[in-house]
């Protein structure tokens, strides 16, 4: 089976992929990670979802282009340059609500306020920092997702 025929990326993968280039920006999602989670994220109809790690918005294409018209996900991520992409190119979907804010500071702000029914930890918040936190954010039957687990290039030492 080839993995990688009919993956049916959104339109504007495109772009974003054209300006995370210009960026330099090496961490956005791939078409496969992508595609699982536009499946994944069907399995929750009008759920609230959460993205950390917004970077110039793949993931927040494939979340939104599998999501239905009553599910709504907030993305956060705490560089200016890169969400503000993300928000160019997405930001007039009514389903999406960017977070310009430290992942951290965010997850503390939604203890016993918000739950969400998909959580896809993209970033060091909520992945590799405040992971207890943020599984305590996830609906009984919800979802965990992460990516980047592989050492990267770019990782801190520790």
């Amino acid at each position: 089976m080839d993995d990688t025929t009919n993956l049916n990326p959104p339109a504007v993968v495109k772009e974003l992929a054209q300006a995370a280039a210009t960026l330099g920006f090496i961490m956005s999602s791939n078409l496969l990670t992508g595609s699982l989670l536009r499946t994944l994220v069907a399995s929750k109809p009008a759920g609230e979802i959460l993205e950390l790690g917004t970077g110039v918005g793949m993931g927040t294409a494939w979340l939104l282009a599998g999501m239905d018209a009553a599910a709504h996900l907030t993305t956060v991520d705490r560089n200016e340059e890169t969400t503000a992409i993300a928000r160019g190119l997405l930001g007039s979907d009514p389903r999406v609500t960017f977070q310009l804010m430290d992942g951290i500071a965010f997850i503390h702000s939604c203890h016993q306020q918000r739950v969400f029914d998909l959580i896809f930890a993209d970033t060091y918040p909520g992945k590799f920092e405040a992971l207890n936190e943020t599984l305590a954010l996830l609906k009984k039957g919800g979802l965990y997702i992460i990516d980047d687990l592989n050492p990267q290039p770019n990782w801190a030492a520790d």
